[in-house]
C-alpha cells in the first residue's frame, strides 16, 4: 500500500526499542509543520511492541502513520527503501528512532527546499550523549557534530560522511534519478547515497540553531546500542567496499595509468612524513639531552655560587674578629 501524497515522507527505522519509538514519534507529533505521513518500518522486531506504542498515540496523529513488520531483519537500508516506497511524498526524511529534530526542523528544511533549487538540505546537528537508567533515557552531553562546517561539498565527504540521516531532507525524485539506498552495505548506506547526490547535485546547508540531533549510548550494548560505536568494524569494512566498488568502476573506464602514479606518489608522500617524523624525534632527543646538560650545569654553578657566598661571610666575620682584636 502506498500512502496518500503529502509534502513529507518521514521514515522511521525501528528494532525491539519501544521506548525509543515512543519518544521519536512524539518528537515527530511536534514539529511546527504537519503536512507529513509517517511510515513506521520494523525491521524484524516484535510486532506487538511496536503497535502498542503506535496504540498510544492521539488519534487525531495516529491516522498519518502506517506500519511495515517486516517478520527479519534485512538491515537499515532495505528498511529505510520499504519506507520510501510506502509513500508518495515530495521530500523524504529518514528519522530513526533513537534521534530527534528540533521543532523548527521540517518548516524550515522545507521552506528551503521551496525556495531553492537545491536536491536536499542537511542543517546544523549535535550529538547528544545519553544513557539508560531505571527506563529512562538521560542526556548527558550535547557537542556540535563538524562544528567547523558551513556547507556540504562532494570533497569533504569523499574524505568522511559529514552527515547523518536524521540531519537531511531530500526530493524524493533523487531515488528516481540515482536509484535507492544499497541493501548490500550492512553500515554507511546514508554515506553512498549522499556521495552519488553529491556527484550530480548541491545540497543546501542550514547554519546557526541547532536543528538535529543524533543521539548515542558508547556504553549501551544490544538494541539500546549505536552501530557507530558497536559496530565500528563493520564500518571500516564496508567504508573499503564503497571505495573499491567506486575505484573499479573508475578504472574500466580509465584504465590504472594514472591511478599507479598517484597510489606511488602518495607512498612517496607517506614515506617523507615517517622521514620527517623521525628528524623531529631526533630533534626532540637532542633538545632533552641538551637541557639535562643546562639543567647540571646551572645546579652546579649554583652549588658554586653558595660555597663562594659561604666563604665571603666566613672571611667577612674573621676580619671583623681580627678588627675587635687589635683594638
Amino acid at each position: 500500500m502506498v500512502l496518500d501524497s503529502a509534502s513529507v515522507g518521514i521514515v522511521v527505522r525501528t528494532r525491539n526499542r519501544p521506548l525509543f519509538l515512543a519518544r521519536a514519534l512524539e518528537n515527530i507529533f511536534c514539529q511546527n509543520f504537519s503536512d507529513f505521513t509517517v511510515v513506521v518500518v520494523n525491521d524484524g522486531g516484535a510486532p506487538a511492541d511496536v503497535e502498542q506504542v503506535v496504540s498510544g498515540v492521539p488519534d487525531e496523529y495516529r491516522e498519518r502513520i502506517t506500519v511495515l513488520h517486516r517478520p527479519e531483519s534485512r538491515g537499515m537500508e532495505a528498511a529505510s527503501n520499504a519506507g520510501i516506497r510506502a509513500c508518495s511524498s515530495t521530500y523524504i526524511a529518514i528519522h530513526d528512532d533513537d534521534d530527534l529534530w528540533h521543532p523548527d526542523f521540517l518548516k524550515r528544511t522545507v521552506d528551503c527546499l521551496e525556495d531553492t533549487a537545491a536536491a536536499g538540505v542537511m542543517v546544523r546537528t549535535n550529538i547528544r550523549y545519553e544513557q539508560m537508567a531505571d527506563g529512562d533515557i538521560r542526556e548527558i552531553d550535547s557537542v556540535p557534530f563538524w562544528p567547523d562546517m558551513k556547507q556540504i561539498s562532494l570533497g569533504s565527504m569523499l574524505r568522511i560522511n559529514q552527515a547523518v540521516p536524521i540531519s537531511f531532507l531530500y526530493r524524493r525524485s533523487l531515488h528516481d534519478e540515482l536509484g535507492y539506498y544499497d541493501e548490500s552495505l550492512e553500515v554507511v548506506g546514508d554515506w553512498e547515497f549522499h556521495l552519488r547526490v553529491l556527484s550530480r547535485h548541491t545540497l543546501e546547508f542550514l547554519d546557526g540553531e541547532t536543528l538535529a540531533f543524533w543521539c548515542q549510548r558508547p556504553d549501551a550494548s544490544g538494541d539500546s546500542a549505536n552501530s557507530v560505536n558497536n559496530k565500528a568494524d563493520a564500518h571500516r569494512r564496508f567504508d573499503a567496499r564503497v571505495r573499491d566498488a567506486y575505484l573499479r568502476e573508475d578504472i574500466s573506464r580509465h584504465g590504472m595509468g594514472s591511478l599507479l602514479h598517484l597510489t606511488k606518489l602518495l607512498a612517496r608522500q607517506e614515506e617523507l612524513l615517517d622521514e620527517n617524523r623521525r628528524r623531529m624525534e631526533e630533534m626532540e632527543h637532542r633538545l632533552n639531552e641538551s637541557l639535562l646538560r643546562l639543567e647540571d650545569t646551572v645546579v652546579r654553578r649554583t652549588s658554586l655560587s653558595s660555597s663562594v657566598g659561604r666563604m665571603r661571610s666566613a672571611a667577612g666575620q674573621i676580619r671583623s674578629l681580627i678588627g675587635r682584636a687589635g683594638r
